[in-house]
């Protein structure tokens, strides 16, 4: 894992600094710099209409009863897209964006989630007789006699 943090946190900018350099000798140094700082201003506003529609997303799946698990993993997949474009260069601004796209991003989150090892548990409990049960019932006792005592 540090191996490869390692190669990445190295790889990165040396990819950036390449491009820059190809980029700035082909439009020059002052249109390298505007197109770097258009495309973070770009990003960050459609970071801000694709994070209002997963948010959206989830505040529906929660009033379904449902775990908005992909939305919050949404959230996670534009937090990464929103350092990615506020990070100047062409490289990293291209996978912000890619991560932008919603069905790209989707299914990146579909695939990750069926490759990994996550495991879903649902919550029992034992009752008296040793059965389980898949619910949770509340509920609140009444203890009529103490009711008698105030009185």
């Amino acid at each position: 894992m540090f191996r490869s943090l390692f190669i990445l946190f190295l790889l990165v900018p040396l990819i950036e600094i390449y491009f820059l350099i190809k980029v700035g000798s082909i439009i020059g140094a002052g249109w390298t710099v505007f197109a770097v700082v258009g495309t973070a201003v770009l990003g960050a506003g459609l970071l801000r209409v694709q994070g209002l529609s997963t948010l959206q997303r989830a505040q529906l799946s929660i009033n379904k009863g449902e775990v908005p698990a992909v939305a919050m993993l949404e959230g996670v997949a534009l937090a990464i897209s929103g350092v990615l474009l506020l990070t100047p260069g062409f490289f990293t601004d291209t996978l912000g964006f890619v991560l932008l796209i919603p069905a790209l991003r989707q299914s990146l989150i579909k695939r990750i989630l069926k490759n990994s090892q996550f495991l879903y548990r649902r919550q029992s409990t034992r009752t008296h007789n040793g059965y389980s049960e898949s619910s949770i019932i509340e509920g609140e006792i009444v203890d009529e006699d103490s009711d008698k005592h105030l009185k």
